[in-house]
């Protein structure tokens, strides 16, 4: 399918602070992530006639996206709520970029935050961890997720030979690049020691090879191609998009060690017409760190059972063949839940608009977004580049 290739662009692109802000509401968030985008794009609110909001787990509304709207006076053609994982909060661009092209509306604002850090009580984060998996099959054995996740890494250290040293040059590798953005929550440099002498969470994840819990907001601005020179920075455009869907609960899924990230990212390389030779940068979901070994994998940048050599000696950092997650990722940068996948996106936005510094990858052309939600369930691939085609 080629009918969205490069007929919409992204023109504006935000993040708030992360990490703690016990300053701001989830609400508030949510609204300053979207007045820094409308600034980024040199847009007002006014300009703004579709709206998509993910509902908030600390400030949740029945009608999120409506409320968000009534809160900044946005009266939209086109207003849509999803509350679920990582995955769909990339796939929703997929549904505005449609959404954009079929001219149901013309300049639509995305906009994601929660306050999971200063929000949630812990008793409350360990309520929302647990109320994962099939409440008959895998509820009562008390698996949080980190467990579920847990259950993928050991499998392919079964199937492959991957070690726990390799999982940790992924923690290490998104450390180093946070450690160059001063937005980043955690900017410490670590070790391949380090992860391996971090607490154990679930056998074999230590405590650094999981992600962040974080409050913050980003927010992003699309429009079609044609009109997209018109705003104040220069577009990045959408040149492919593709989805894959593969289960609801782990122990009803295919397979333990290949996800639907192939499909998606399969699709997404048809659509734009690339392959994973041409990617020059790529923004992958990392919630856990076997989870960026097993797309790496899927999405096609090394041969199945080969991803966890492939991450080891710099490979996936700055000047390696792959920079991975260069604004520091889930694992360092921030992640306040649903919303985790939009700060890869911002992150790609400007990579290919060559404002990141010192972390920028030099001659950045394509990148490659990968959001995935659930246990590795739903999964979403975007490729994103300076030029329409």
């Amino acid at each position: 399918m080629e009918s969205l290739r490069g007929a919409v662009a992204i023109v504006g692109a935000a993040d708030t602070e992360v990490g703690v802000v016990p300053h701001l509401s989830a609400t508030q968030l949510y609204v300053k992530a979207a007045k820094l985008a409308l600034e980024d794009a040199g847009i007002t609110k006014d300009q703004v006639d579709g709206l998509i909001t993910c509902n908030s787990f600390v400030e949740p509304y029945l009608y999120h996206a409506e409320m968000i709207a009534e809160y900044m006076q946005i009266f939209p053609r086109y207003c849509l709520n999803v509350a679920t994982g990582g995955g769909t909060t990339l796939a929703i661009m997929h549904h505005a970029a449609s959404a954009i092209a079929t001219g149901i509306c013309h300049t639509v604002l995305i906009t994601m935050a929660d306050n999971m850090l200063s929000g949630l009580s812990r008793d409350k984060a360990i309520e929302v961890m647990s109320t994962a998996g099939h409440a008959q099959f895998e509820r009562p054995y008390g698996p949080p997720i980190p467990a579920f996740y847990a259950l993928l890494a050991q499998a392919h250290m079964h199937a492959y030979g991957t070690t726990s040293e390799q999982f940790a040059a992924v923690a290490v590798a998104c450390r180093k690049h946070a450690a160059l953005n001063p937005a980043a929550q955690m900017r410490q440099p670590i070790t391949i020691e380090d992860v391996l002498n971090s607490k154990m969470i679930a056998y074999p994840l230590h405590l650094l090879d999981c992600s962040l819990v974080s409050d913050g907001g980003a927010a992003i601005v699309m429009t079609a191609a044609e009109r997209a020179r018109d705003f104040r920075k220069k577009p990045v455009y959408i040149l492919g998009v593709g989805e894959g869907h593969s289960h609801e609960h782990i122990s009803q899924a295919r397979s333990l060690t290949t996800s639907a990230a192939k499909e998606a990212g399969e699709r997404a390389y048809a659509m734009a017409g690339v392959g994973p030779q041409d990617v020059d940068v790529a923004e992958l979901y990392d919630c856990f760190t076997p989870v960026v070994i097993i797309e790496l994998e899927d999405l096609g940048f090394c041969p199945k059972g080969e991803g966890g050599r492939f991450v080891e000696g710099g490979r996936i950092e700055l000047g390696g063949v792959l920079p991975v997650n260069t604004h520091g990722g889930l694992m360092s940068h921030c992640h306040p839940g649903h919303p985790g996948s939009l700060f890869s996106v911002t992150e790609a936005v400007r990579q290919l608009r060559g404002e990141c510094g010192p972390r920028q990858v030099d001659g950045a052309e394509i990148a490659l977004v990968h959001g995935q939600g659930g246990i590795m369930s739903t999964h979403c691939t975007m490729i994103l580049a300076k030029e329409r085609s």
